[in-house]
């Protein structure tokens, strides 16, 4: 079986999808972007987080391939940002375990 960050990269979109996602990544803050695609409440660990998001993705872009009306591209890019910034966070705190965790930052944080 595939770790999430290998799907995550196997995962082919249009090139203009990606880019202005990754336009948006730096801005990323899961406190703000996870609630609007998870819902409110506790957050999840950052691979629950992206395996949830890569399914939404995954209803957008057939949404998308098939010409849906209920297509959102704001949402889709949205999703892809929102993708991004955890990979981001989970490769982070993969990188930390490794060195130890002596990190101050709380878990799945």
């Amino acid at each position: 079986m595939q770790d999430v960050l290998s799907l995550l990269a196997s995962l082919r979109r249009p090139g203009l999808l990606i880019r202005a996602a990754r336009h948006g990544q730096d801005d990323y803050n899961r406190k703000a972007h996870l609630p609007r695609h998870l819902g409110y409440g506790v957050l999840p660990r950052h691979g629950a987080a992206l395996l949830r998001l890569m399914e939404l993705e995954a209803d957008q872009n057939a949404k998308r391939a098939a010409g849906d009306a209920g297509y959102a591209l704001s949402t889709h890019v949205d999703l892809l940002i929102a993708m991004m910034g955890e990979a981001r966070l989970l490769r982070q705190a993969q990188a930390e375990a490794r060195a130890g965790g002596d990190s101050l930052a709380a878990p799945g944080a």
